[in-house]
């Protein structure tokens, strides 16, 4: 197993010198942070990527480039500075991102990667008639011909430690799938990674899978089996067991678990909008139970563009023009959050559409709050004609009585969706961000139609982030509050 001891054997990306040696391939990174609420910022995925160099860990999968702006450097940090750190026994770890088996995809991961010591790109496409006819819709011809060429220009740019992942390679006709890996090896291939990506065999038959790709893959001998299992029956640990007991020397894990079971693919962008199928091996009928209209899948900050697309198709949007603007506020607003709601992509669309006035400022606010009592808040509002504006309620905390004060003043007609605070940072002067989401009432613009097109109430968010929680609080509550009213014309 993986260790820092001197037993470790010398790096070879296509062979292990010893036979009882397991490589450990950790993708917390990347797949575990596909898990819905696990976004990482860079700084975050810097510290996890140096604790598991500190652990000894082999292959250290450290994101998807491609994927955002964020995700690429990102990588390209952790290649730079844990790329090149060497313990005390001269060993450094390598550091992998993955790339869908395109020329884009395969750059990107290049220009992230390179910095370190020993970089590997790991690509892949999947391999399974289901997969191949609902979600990539090529023939099998046509992939063997995209693995021949994507794997050669892998090794072209300069990429010496090359996996290939066969997504959904155990749901996969087995003499295809060994054309492929062998394909692959052709190519330059290092490593060939067998992806049960629903997690439907079981320990045994997974064992009897891997046996069966040594078996007859030409040229298996002169590479690395890695086994990639997932966890959608319980059975993942298992399963990579048994798959090392069949011969697999390399086990892709991440720490506690993490992940989407979809491994190896963005859930919501590759198969379940095409064909359910391709990722969902029970379905609610099949128990006696009933499903909703669509797939309920989480956006986050690794969703796509056809991911976000089908989002605003349910919610009632069409957008065609205005796409490329949103799809572009929504990886930023994702790379902040863990994921975004509906009534967070309904604010996209309306946010996206004009620029907000200030019509009402804070002037100051007092607020009286205890176990025992009431809480009270005075608030002082400056108008857009620079007028004072003073109001006093009472609520359930600070934030319910300012927000009641706030709207004797305002007194527009909104629905307060969502107010969240956390805490950015530590210490007793911790910066707050509150996030409030609004929906405005069918009051002021009754005969008018949304900015999409469709007579619907609009929705709008804001955020404020300070020391003051009670003024973050407030002063997120009153810029959604000028989004409102600017967006209805009232002055």
């Amino acid at each position: 197993m993986a260790n820092s001891s001197p037993s470790r054997p010398i790096y070879i990306p296509n062979q292990i010198s010893d036979p009882n040696y397991i490589r450990i391939f950790d993708t917390t990174l990347r797949d575990g942070e596909q898990a819905p609420g696990a976004a990482l910022n860079g700084k975050q995925k810097l510290d996890i990527a140096k604790s598991l160099a500190k652990l000894g860990v082999d292959i250290i999968e450290a994101g998807f480039p491609s994927s955002s702006k964020d995700d690429f450097e990102a990588v390209r940090i952790i290649a730079k500075e844990v790329g090149n750190l060497i313990d005390e026994n001269g060993y450094v770890p390598v550091i992998c991102g993955m790339a869908r088996c395109t020329r884009a995809d395969i750059d990107m991961a290049w220009e992230a990667l390179k910095w370190a010591k020993r970089p590997r790109v790991l690509t892949f496409i999947a391999t399974s008639e289901i997969h191949m006819k609902y979600k990539l819709r090529k023939t099998k011809e046509q992939v063997l011909q995209i693995v021949r060429e994507m794997v050669s220009y892998a090794k072209s740019l300069g990429f010496v430690d090359i996996e290939f992942g066969a997504e959904d390679a155990a749901r996969s006709e087995m003499e295809f799938l060994c054309q492929v890996f062998s394909e692959s090896l052709k190519g330059g291939a290092t490593t060939l990674c067998v992806a049960d990506t629903v997690g439907n065999l079981l320990p045994t038959e997974f064992e009897e899978f891997i046996a069966a790709v040594k078996a007859n893959t030409p040229g298996i001998d002169n590479a690395v089996i890695s086994a990639h299992c997932h966890n959608d029956l319980g059975q993942a640990s298992s399963s990579a067991i048994t798959g090392a007991i069949a011969g697999a020397r390399q086990l892709e894990v991440t720490i506690n678990g993490v992940g989407e079971r979809a491994g190896n693919a963005s859930l919501e962008e590759d198969g379940v909008l095409k064909h359910r199928s391709t990722y969902e091996i029970l379905s609610p009928e099949d128990i006696g139970l009933a499903r909703s209209s669509e797939p309920a899948f989480v956006l986050g900050k690794l969703s796509g563009r056809n991911g976000l697309k089908s989002r605003l198709s349910k919610l009632g949007y069409e957008l065609d023009n205005e796409l490329d603007d949103i799809f572009q506020r929504f990886k930023a607003a994702a790379a902040k959050n863990k994921y975004l709601s509906d009534d967070d992509i309904k604010a996209l669309v309306s946010n996206e559409n004009f620029q907000p006035q200030v019509c009402w400022s804070l002037g100051d606010v007092q607020v009286t709050c205890g176990i025992s009592g009431l809480s009270t808040a005075t608030v002082k509002l400056i108008g857009v004609d620079g007028t004072e504006h003073v109001a006093s309620s009472v609520g359930k905390g600070f934030i319910d009585a300012s927000y009641k004060a706030i709207d004797l003043i305002v007194k527009l007609p909104v629905t307060l969706v969502e107010c969240s605070t956390n805490s950015v940072s530590k210490g007793t002067e911790a910066i707050a961000s509150t996030k409030v989401v609004v929906q405005e009432e069918k009051i002021h613009k009754s005969t008018q139609t949304s900015n999409n097109g469709l007579n619907a109430p609009c929705t709008f968010s804001e955020t404020s982030e300070g020391t003051d929680i009670i003024a973050s609080s407030i002063l997120a509550y009153l810029s959604a509050l000028n989004k409102v009213m600017s967006s209805s014309g009232i002055p």
